[in-house]
């Protein structure tokens, strides 16, 4: 059984071509550091030739969603990508001229956040940080 099969299964959802396909993609991806909108899974689908409609690639991407298989992440404008859930924690550096979006982790940053709630009296239990950022010019 493949890994996406797997996967799958144990988010208890039934393999169907459409998930496969779109899990594969992910996979990809992320591989390739990048992070994909409903409609960059739906374009790809199409130039290889899957006849996969938009509104199923929506409700699959929802679907992986619920069952913690991926993140959603709505950056400012309504621009909204997906990743695999991987577990780890990092933070998002979103290019406004281009639109790529760049993961981080710095332990300074994190630890100073977590100084910052523990001084209000606060347990930070997740939190979210991105920096909206363009190239510098030469």
């Amino acid at each position: 059984m493949s890994v996406e099969n797997q996967e799958l299964k144990k988010a208890g959802l039934k393999i169907t071509l459409p998930r496969v396909k779109i899990l594969e993609l992910l996979e990809t991806a992320e591989h390739n550091n990048q992070h994909l909108s409903a409609e960059d899974v739906y374009r790809t689908l199409m130039e290889s030739g899957e006849d996969v409609g938009l509104a199923t690639v929506y409700r699959v991407l929802t679907q992986f969603e619920s069952a913690g298989l991926v993140v959603r992440h709505n950056f400012e404008g309504g621009h909204s990508v997906f990743e695999l859930a991987k577990g780890e924690h990092h933070d998002h550096m979103v290019n406004l001229d281009s639109g790529e979006v760049v993961e981080f982790c710095d332990e300074v940053i994190e630890k100073r956040q977590r100084q910052i709630a523990d001084d209000m009296g606060f347990e930070l239990i997740d939190h979210s940080l991105v920096l909206y950022v363009k190239r510098k010019k030469k």
